[in-house]
């Protein structure tokens, strides 16, 4: 049972409880318009899972961390979002097979005005992926795929075959680019599930709105990663925390910036 500690409450925390929770600032519904920002780049939440002691990871993966309560929210997640937005490195590593959310979030989902299932978009400079790979064999929707101008040919045609195959960037792939591409389609609501070097690489580009962070009571130990990795920003990026729930020693947390208006990219 969920239970909610920021703001407390001792009712349980219901699905329609979460979705209020994690409904996208500046609507009045999850599908309503944005009006938190002055800029008209996509809204931009991340989602990430952590063991106690810092481990993004439990055995090389992110799914060994996870307990019920992260599984409901991680679906209320997807089934809000627009787009789910991932690195190639956990495609890679996690598979992405098949659907993304459920046949009932997929009818809460029509009937709420959104596309029945988000659409999915892979972060990829090098173009390391294998286009007969299950991802793209099973994919619910054709996949967006964002790299740089100067991915290798050869591999953007093989992929173009079973994706959009879109440059963001002339030599690596940009932040800026990225949300202007995805805001050119209409997916103003992004979910984004990593990897460490994306959440890096979008926190230097002063374009995280959110993170929804689970903290899982164990201790992985290891060497595995944190949830960022690269450079640091040049000034961090001070975020308030606008929920905290819990369940069997669990902690989600949804930190959202501390200031509403984002500056201009």
């Amino acid at each position: 049972m969920i239970t909610a500690l920021v703001p407390a409450s001792v009712d349980p925390i219901d699905d329609d409880a979460l979705h209020r929770i994690y409904a996208y600032p500046g609507t009045d519904r999850p599908t309503g318009p944005r009006t938190d920002s002055p800029t008209d780049r996509p809204y931009v939440r991340f989602n990430f899972i952590a063991a106690a002691d810092g481990g993004a990871t439990s055995g090389g993966l992110s799914a060994g961390l996870g307990n019920d309560g992260d599984q409901r929210i991680f679906a209320v997640l997807r089934r809000l979002a627009d787009v789910v937005l991932v690195g190639a490195g956990t495609v890679r590593a996690e598979g992405y097979e098949g659907d993304l959310v459920d046949d009932d979030a997929r009818a809460w989902r029509s009937a709420s005005g959104l596309a029945p299932h988000p659409a999915i978009a892979v972060i990829s400079g090098s173009l390391d992926l294998d286009p007969a790979a299950g991802f793209f064999r099973s994919a619910p929707v054709r996949p967006v795929i964002l790299t740089s101008r100067d991915a290798p040919a050869e591999r953007r045609r093989a992929l173009a075959a079973v994706a959009d195959v879109v440059p963001c960037g002339p030599y690596t792939v940009q932040v800026p680019a990225i949300l202007a591409e995805l805001g050119r389609r209409g997916l103003t609501k992004v979910l984004c599930e990593g990897g460490p070097s994306v959440l890096g690489g979008f926190t230097r580009a002063d374009a995280v709105d959110e993170l929804c962070l689970s903290i899982s009571p164990l201790l992985a130990g290891g060497d595995g990663p944190r949830i960022s990795a690269g450079a640091s920003p040049s000034v961090p990026v001070a975020l308030t925390l606008s929920s905290l729930l819990t369940e069997d020693g669990a902690l989600y947390a949804l930190y959202r910036r501390a200031t509403l208006y984002r500056r201009a990219d």
